[in-house]
């Protein structure tokens, strides 16, 4: 019993960015019921996989939910959504509002069905600015947030996009708090209200945290960027067998580091005298200290680092990580039986609880495996429910 039981919503996200939102809202214990066409999310595409529609990445953010397949082209399929509308805590979605007003499910229609809906859009953009109808996906809004840009300018010069769809995830973790912020309104007054979560705007604010720098006074004092962050020797440590993820950052670390390796001499020279400093030569000082670290094996580094208490960690692979000594002890992958897949591997809710426990609700479902039951349960009849899927609305 997560802390979000008793809540219901409405999932009608796909791909990536939704899905992973309300996901972590199943976690938490609410019932989430994913609403899919008749073709079922796109991601269910993705191989690898065992089975046609349910690849490794679905699995991985549409657990603990059901599925139901609603053709809400169909006058029949829109009216059975609303019926599900009616006694929900929050409706999500994410695809351009232009796509839901044409379906009739748009705000005022929902609200009009239920007041106390939550309506959450997560879309490319915000709905007064000249870009409101236009597409977006991940890459479009890492170009548009400037990512490839700071990577061109930290790396090689070539602009390039995060190997982690990072947009959908970071919208993804603030649609939740916009979603969890409205339930919180709701659950108080009795209130719903529509909440539009723009990807443009929310990873423009996310990385401008770090790199507005000089662009926050006006006028500029540079033009911004955070040095550090930019530098091109920021990358793990080349040692003399392999690589190592080190930071030494404050001026405890920095003294620390060179009493470790007997160079105690470094402290008195100007560019080390405090954070400021070592900022204003940041590029000659990770270049200097990378030839440091070539004279050691990772193992000597780790163990002299690790008794010296500056931060220090392994630069993993993705197939590293399952076998990572901290992950390993704390339970963090689970391997459990998929009714359809077989044995799976999983994550554990990251966080930890006191009381109410995050976890888990069970695993991906196959399309529209939960369909005649979450009907049921909305108070259609047998006979209703036969009518809908006779005339393809729904699909059981």
């Amino acid at each position: 019993m997560g802390p979000l039981a008793g809540l219901t919503i409405l999932d009608l996200t796909t791909v990536l960015m939704g899905p992973y939102a309300t996901q972590i809202l199943a976690d938490m214990g609410a019932r989430v019921i994913k609403v899919e066409s008749p073709e079922g999310d796109i991601v269910r595409q993705i191989a690898p996989g065992r089975t046609k529609g349910m690849g490794g990445m679905f699995l991985n953010a549409n657990r603990g939910k059901r599925s139901i397949v609603i053709d809400l082209k169909k006058p029949e399929g829109r009216a059975a959504l609303l019926k599900l509308a009616a006694t929900a805590d929050a409706l999500v979605y994410n695809v351009r509002p232009q796509a839901m007003a044409r379906l009739g499910l748009d705000y005022d229609t929902l609200a009009a069905v239920n007041p106390r809906l939550v309506y959450v859009g997560v879309f490319g953009y915000g709905q007064n600015g000249p870009y409101a109808a236009k597409p977006a996906y991940d890459d479009l809004i890492q170009g548009a947030a400037g990512v490839p840009t700071l990577l061109a300018a930290a790396g090689d010069g070539t602009p390039r996009y995060v190997p982690i769809t990072i947009a959908d995830r970071v919208v993804g973790l603030m649609a939740v708090n916009a979603i969890l912020g409205g339930l919180m309104h709701q659950q108080r007054t009795g209130v719903g209200q529509r909440i539009d979560v723009p990807m443009f705007e929310c990873m423009t604010d996310f990385v401008l945290v770090d790199h507005l720098g000089g662009l926050t006074y006006d006028p500029p004092l540079d033009h911004g960027g955070y040095t550090r962050l930019l530098s091109r020797y920021r990358k793990p440590y080349q040692t003399s067998d392999g690589h190592l993820c080190i930071l030494i950052y404050n001026d405890k670390q920095w003294a620390s580091f060179f009493e470790a390796i007997g160079r105690k001499e470094f402290l008195d020279q100007p560019r080390f005298a405090n954070h400021a400093a070592r900022m204003a030569h940041i590029d000659e000082i990770y270049a200097e200290i990378g030839q440091i670290f070539l004279g050691r094996t990772t193992d000597e580094w780790r163990e002299l680092l690790e008794k010296a208490d500056i931060p220090v960690m392994p630069m993993h692979t993705l197939e590293t990580m399952l076998d990572d000594p901290h992950l390993k002890a704390i339970g963090f992958f689970q391997t459990v039986d998929h009714p359809i897949e077989g044995r799976i591997r999983q994550t554990r809710v990251p966080s930890t609880w006191s009381v109410t426990q995050p976890a888990p609700a069970g695993p991906a479902p196959a399309l529209g495996e939960n369909g005649r039951e979450i009907l049921q349960e909305a108070g259609f009849s047998a006979e209703e429910i036969a009518a809908l899927a006779k005339d393809k609305a729904v699909v059981l």
